[in-house]
């Protein structure tokens, strides 16, 4: 990609703030745009002093008019939670967000990524998932306004591309963790994490069969910007995570075996619309992007438990 001045909407996110360092790395100037409706400053501030770092508050349901090279729009509320606090303002927030980073990537003639996500095959009867699959998803359930909002997204970048021949990708994040997740967010890894620390039961919500995979935020991040660096005929969908599957209760255990926590599992009712099964087929990731997941969930996990054991010490109050 070069040195350039891109643009990431969401940029201080858990994953958007990572994105931002990794770009500024690259030698990059990095526009960072974010209502912080989610996204903490605290993710940020290590790069408020880097001339190259300029930081925009703005909430992209309203059109932006910057000067930039290329733009990866990640704006969006992503754990239930966040998204179903507001579910009219996550549908605008996805597809709003969606036509006017697109609107300003026409004007500008630049490249344009789409950060979707795995909840666009909602409780898949596909296992795992590739990219073909066209999902199972409950278009008026309590996830759908995150789930069918990331839908839309993909059609208009799907459209614009057809419609305007502008140079549009889409990458399907599936489940990521790692240092600098929301505390409240309502993420499995995260709760469970700061309830081993407290020593608090471990919360699993139905028999804990229900299976996931966890890919670490700095692979995931390698394979945006991978994505970003491909020729304009590569479109995508591509899905972005980690093959590795592991069941609910094996993460809590690993999570208590980490922490030496003397937390006990106690099991409550699964939520409408859980998926049971989570993992993605990186077949097109592996051949088109020369990329895969390098970081173990042992590995990675341990990372995050030092972010979150650190953070609880520093800033008890942003982690109630």
């Amino acid at each position: 990609m070069g040195k350039k001045t891109i643009l990431v909407t969401g940029g201080s996110g858990f994953l958007g703030s990572f994105l931002c360092e990794r770009l500024l790395e690259l030698g990059n100037s990095v526009i960072c745009v974010d209502n912080f409706y989610t996204g903490a400053k605290r993710n940020i501030f290590h790069l408020m002093d880097n001339k190259n770092f300029e930081l925009i508050r703005h909430d992209v349901t309203f059109p932006l008019y910057v000067q930039c090279d290329a733009i990866f729009n990640l704006a969006c509320p992503a754990s239930p939670i966040h998204y179903q606090r507001d579910p009219v303002q996550t549908v605008k927030t996805c597809v709003h967000g969606a036509i006017n980073m697109l609107g300003l990537a026409k004007r500008l003639r630049i490249p344009i990524l789409q950060a979707s996500t795995s909840e666009v095959y909602g409780d898949p009867a596909v296992h795992p998932q590739e990219e073909s699959y066209w999902g199972n998803v409950n278009p008026i359930g309590v996830r759908s306004c995150y789930d069918e909002g990331k839908r839309c997204a993909e059609t208009l970048f799907s459209c614009y591309r057809m419609q305007c021949g502008m140079n549009t990708k889409i990458v399907r994040i599936f489940n990521t963790y790692g240092p600098r997740m929301h505390p409240n967010d309502g993420r499995v890894v995260s709760n469970f994490i700061l309830q081993a620390l407290r020593n608090e039961d471990i919360t699993i919500y139905g028999d804990g069969s229900q299976t996931r995979s966890f890919c670490y935020c700095t692979d995931l991040i390698e394979g945006l910007v991978r994505m970003m660096n491909t020729p304009q005929e590569v479109s995508g969908p591509i899905n972005i995570g980690n093959p590795g599957e592991f069941t609910i209760k094996e993460l809590a255990e690993l999570t208590i075996e980490l922490t030496s926590s003397k937390s006990r599992i106690i099991y409550h009712p699964l939520p409408s619309d859980d998926p049971k099964q989570r993992r993605p087929d990186i077949t097109k990731a592996k051949e088109i992007l020369s990329w895969q997941p390098t970081i173990p969930l042992r590995e990675g996990l341990q990372k995050t438990i030092n972010y979150f054991d650190n953070l609880l010490k520093e800033d008890p109050e942003f982690c109630k």
